[in-house]
């Protein structure tokens, strides 16, 4: 399941991770840290929705 910045469209892809912000590949949206927040635009975890892959 993939999630998507509902302020900029950003997608976060678990199987990708985050690494310029220091998560791992594999890395969950639910086991995301709580002050994670949109590399695109600093929205918090709460401005994410779950797409349809």
């Amino acid at each position: 399941m993939k999630y998507k910045c509902e302020i900029c469209s950003y997608i976060y892809d678990p199987q990708v991770g985050d690494p310029d912000n220091g998560i791992e590949a594999g890395t969950s949206f639910d086991d995301l840290p709580d002050d994670w927040v949109c590399p695109e635009c600093g929205a918090g975890k709460d401005e994410f929705s779950a797409v349809e892959e």
